[in-house]
Protein backbone atom coordinates (compact mmCIF):
# COMPACT_ATOMS: atom_id res chain seq x y z
CA UNK A 1 0.00 0.00 0.00
CA UNK A 2 0.80 3.39 -0.67
CA UNK A 3 1.16 6.75 1.14
CA UNK A 4 -0.92 9.16 -0.87
CA UNK A 5 0.04 12.82 0.72
CA UNK A 6 -3.50 14.62 -0.12
CA UNK A 7 -2.81 17.88 2.11
CA UNK A 8 -2.84 20.78 -0.35
CA UNK A 9 0.23 22.42 -0.91
CA UNK A 10 0.31 26.01 1.02
CA UNK A 11 -0.99 29.03 -1.06
CA UNK A 12 1.67 31.56 -2.48
CA UNK A 13 0.56 35.03 -1.62
CA UNK A 14 2.25 38.26 -3.17
CA UNK A 15 5.21 39.39 -1.99
CA UNK A 16 5.37 42.58 0.16
CA UNK A 17 7.32 44.21 -2.76
CA UNK A 18 4.52 43.75 -5.32
CA UNK A 19 2.09 44.71 -2.88
CA UNK A 20 3.47 47.96 -2.09
CA UNK A 21 4.00 48.75 -5.75
CA UNK A 22 0.10 47.88 -6.48
CA UNK A 23 -0.60 50.89 -3.43
CA UNK A 24 2.44 53.07 -4.87
CA UNK A 25 0.57 52.74 -8.88
CA UNK A 26 -3.09 53.24 -7.61
CA UNK A 27 -2.08 56.07 -5.28
CA UNK A 28 -0.23 57.89 -8.78
CA UNK A 29 -3.42 56.80 -10.80
CA UNK A 30 -5.81 58.45 -7.83
CA UNK A 31 -3.51 61.79 -8.03
CA UNK A 32 -3.54 62.37 -11.67
CA UNK A 33 -7.01 61.63 -12.38
CA UNK A 34 -8.21 64.31 -9.37
CA UNK A 35 -5.14 66.57 -10.82
CA UNK A 36 -7.12 66.39 -14.26
CA UNK A 37 -10.60 67.04 -12.77
CA UNK A 38 -9.34 69.79 -11.03
CA UNK A 39 -7.97 71.71 -14.46
CA UNK A 40 -10.91 70.28 -16.38
CA UNK A 41 -13.13 72.14 -13.84
CA UNK A 42 -10.99 75.22 -13.79
CA UNK A 43 -10.99 76.10 -17.05
CA UNK A 44 -15.10 75.29 -16.92
CA UNK A 45 -15.53 78.60 -14.46
CA UNK A 46 -16.86 82.07 -15.73
CA UNK A 47 -14.10 84.56 -15.87
CA UNK A 48 -14.46 86.96 -13.13
CA UNK A 49 -14.10 90.50 -12.75
CA UNK A 50 -11.41 92.13 -11.93
CA UNK A 51 -11.38 93.31 -7.74
CA UNK A 52 -11.45 97.11 -8.49
CA UNK A 53 -13.80 96.69 -10.82
CA UNK A 54 -16.86 94.91 -8.20
CA UNK A 55 -20.47 95.49 -10.02
CA UNK A 56 -22.67 97.28 -7.45
CA UNK A 57 -25.43 95.51 -6.16
CA UNK A 58 -29.04 96.85 -6.73
CA UNK A 59 -31.21 97.00 -3.75
CA UNK A 60 -34.58 95.69 -3.59
CA UNK A 61 -37.10 94.91 -1.00
CA UNK A 62 -39.62 92.63 -0.90
CA UNK A 63 -42.83 93.73 -2.01
CA UNK A 64 -40.86 95.33 -5.36
CA UNK A 65 -39.42 91.88 -5.95
CA UNK A 66 -42.51 90.43 -5.56
CA UNK A 67 -44.49 93.02 -7.94
CA UNK A 68 -41.41 92.42 -10.86
CA UNK A 69 -42.04 88.66 -10.81
CA UNK A 70 -45.62 89.03 -10.38
CA UNK A 71 -46.18 87.34 -7.04
CA UNK A 72 -48.96 88.71 -4.24
CA UNK A 73 -48.52 87.04 -0.44
CA UNK A 74 -52.27 86.54 0.90
CA UNK A 75 -52.84 86.96 4.19
CA UNK A 76 -53.05 84.11 6.76
CA UNK A 77 -55.21 81.91 6.46
CA UNK A 78 -56.86 80.56 10.17
CA UNK A 79 -59.42 78.05 10.19
CA UNK A 80 -60.87 75.33 12.02
CA UNK A 81 -61.12 71.75 9.70
CA UNK A 82 -64.38 69.58 9.21
CA UNK A 83 -63.34 66.91 10.77
CA UNK A 84 -62.58 66.70 13.57
CA UNK A 85 -63.57 69.72 14.53
CA UNK A 86 -60.54 70.79 17.18
CA UNK A 87 -57.84 70.90 14.85
CA UNK A 88 -57.13 74.09 13.54
CA UNK A 89 -55.03 74.79 10.39
CA UNK A 90 -52.99 78.53 9.58
CA UNK A 91 -52.25 78.71 5.85
CA UNK A 92 -49.78 81.08 4.55
CA UNK A 93 -49.23 80.90 0.57
CA UNK A 94 -48.42 83.49 -2.25
CA UNK A 95 -49.91 83.31 -5.43
CA UNK A 96 -47.56 83.60 -8.66
CA UNK A 97 -48.92 85.40 -11.69
CA UNK A 98 -49.05 85.46 -15.60
CA UNK A 99 -48.24 89.22 -16.03
CA UNK A 100 -49.33 91.86 -13.91
CA UNK A 101 -50.93 90.63 -10.69
CA UNK A 102 -54.29 91.74 -9.42
CA UNK A 103 -55.02 92.39 -5.97
CA UNK A 104 -58.93 91.51 -6.21
CA UNK A 105 -58.15 88.46 -8.04
CA UNK A 106 -56.04 87.49 -5.14
CA UNK A 107 -58.87 88.31 -2.16
CA UNK A 108 -61.18 86.25 -4.36
CA UNK A 109 -58.48 83.09 -4.12
CA UNK A 110 -58.03 84.20 -0.87
CA UNK A 111 -61.80 83.27 0.09
CA UNK A 112 -62.15 80.25 -2.27
CA UNK A 113 -59.33 78.66 -0.54
CA UNK A 114 -60.49 79.39 3.02
CA UNK A 115 -64.24 77.91 1.86
CA UNK A 116 -62.13 75.04 0.69
CA UNK A 117 -59.99 74.36 3.69
CA UNK A 118 -63.75 74.15 6.23
CA UNK A 119 -64.18 70.78 3.71
CA UNK A 120 -61.08 68.71 4.81
CA UNK A 121 -60.86 66.37 6.85
CA UNK A 122 -57.84 65.47 8.79
CA UNK A 123 -57.28 61.84 7.24
CA UNK A 124 -57.42 63.77 3.57
CA UNK A 125 -54.27 65.64 4.14
CA UNK A 126 -52.00 62.97 6.60
CA UNK A 127 -48.34 61.97 5.05
CA UNK A 128 -46.40 63.77 2.07
CA UNK A 129 -48.86 62.31 -0.49
CA UNK A 130 -51.38 64.10 1.32
CA UNK A 131 -49.89 67.14 1.03
CA UNK A 132 -49.26 66.96 -2.20
CA UNK A 133 -52.91 66.60 -3.16
CA UNK A 134 -53.94 69.36 -1.16
CA UNK A 135 -51.57 71.46 -2.69
CA UNK A 136 -52.61 70.60 -6.47
CA UNK A 137 -56.33 71.01 -5.05
CA UNK A 138 -55.62 74.71 -3.74
CA UNK A 139 -53.21 75.25 -6.96
CA UNK A 140 -56.41 74.28 -9.06
CA UNK A 141 -58.97 76.24 -7.26
CA UNK A 142 -56.72 79.26 -7.82
CA UNK A 143 -56.18 78.57 -11.61
CA UNK A 144 -60.20 78.50 -11.74
CA UNK A 145 -60.92 81.04 -9.51
CA UNK A 146 -58.44 83.55 -11.43
CA UNK A 147 -59.41 82.50 -14.94
CA UNK A 148 -56.09 80.99 -16.16
CA UNK A 149 -54.30 84.45 -14.01
CA UNK A 150 -52.86 82.47 -11.54
CA UNK A 151 -50.48 79.77 -13.01
CA UNK A 152 -49.36 78.82 -9.50
CA UNK A 153 -48.97 79.07 -5.88
CA UNK A 154 -45.99 78.65 -3.22
CA UNK A 155 -47.49 77.71 -0.04
CA UNK A 156 -44.78 79.21 2.86
CA UNK A 157 -46.46 77.49 5.81
CA UNK A 158 -48.63 75.07 6.66
CA UNK A 159 -49.27 74.05 10.45
CA UNK A 160 -51.97 72.58 11.89
CA UNK A 161 -53.04 72.52 15.74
Amino acid sequence: MAIIDDTAPPKQEPSMLLQAALLAGLTVAALGIGWLSGVYLSSRQPERAPAGQAQQAIETTVEQANEQLGIIALSPIVTNLAGPGDVWVRLELSLIFEGTPDATVAQDVHQDVLAFLRTVKVYQIEGASGYQHLRSDIEERAVIRSEGKVKGILVTTLLFE
